[in-house]
């Protein structure tokens, strides 16, 4: 069982927020494994299936982000996952990568991410692997903590629309390859070389 989270935030005021590309991408895998994300559990949206020949249980935490370890907790409990370090994968936001890039890791600090360090105080462990999407770094002046929860500019959306499929290709290969040939394959710029600003 692997256990795959897409982190954001709940109800429609904030569903084109940058802070809700990882809710993007656990919704494209949802789609293309027609697993359905109704079910309520674990304080999130939730559904289970099978994902390039895995079980896997999707999640979207409802705690709003900065909670989103109690929601990841409750999931690792509930579904029995006795290594979190290899059966679970974020998927959250990254301000310090150019929109649609995307960088895999094993494990690290949280990088500012709330949502992300939450998690890992909650689990009491920095080797939780998670998959980074780029959403670029806010121009001058502005707070960080707002531009995230702003819509995408209008020019980053192409490389949106881009990056959220090769995300969850990401995740099919991690499931399929293991940790390493995803990084190898998908930590660097789109193909093509077309990205979105560090400023959106």
């Amino acid at each position: 069982m692997r256990l795959i989270v897409g982190l954001g935030n709940p109800g429609a005021r904030y569903r084109e927020a940058r802070h809700n590309v990882g809710y993007r991408v656990v919704e494209c895998l949802a789609e293309r494994a027609g697993i359905s994300l109704d079910e309520t559990r674990y304080e999130g949206r939730f559904g289970r299936g099978f994902l390039a020949g895995q079980e896997v249980a999707l999640l979207l935490p409802e705690t709003f982000m900065n909670g989103s370890g109690e929601a990841v907790l409750q999931a690792v409990v509930g579904l029995s996952l006795e290594d979190p370090g290899r059966q679970l994968l974020v998927i959250l936001d990254d301000i310090d990568l150019p929109v649609g890039r995307l960088r895999v890791r094993g494990g690290g600090g949280d990088g500012g991410q709330r949502g992300l360090r939450d998690i890992l105080e909650r689990l009491e462990s920095t080797g939780v692997p998670r998959l980074r999407v780029g959403v670029g770094r806010p121009p001058a002046g502005v707070d960080p903590v707002d531009w995230v929860l702003q819509p995408f500019a209008p020019a980053d959306l192409q490389p949106l629309e881009r990056a959220v499929p090769r995300a969850a290709e990401a995740v099919v290969c991690l499931l399929e390859e293991g940790l390493a040939s995803a990084m190898d394959r998908f930590n660097g710029p789109l193909p093509g070389g077309e990205e979105g600003g560090e400023s959106g």
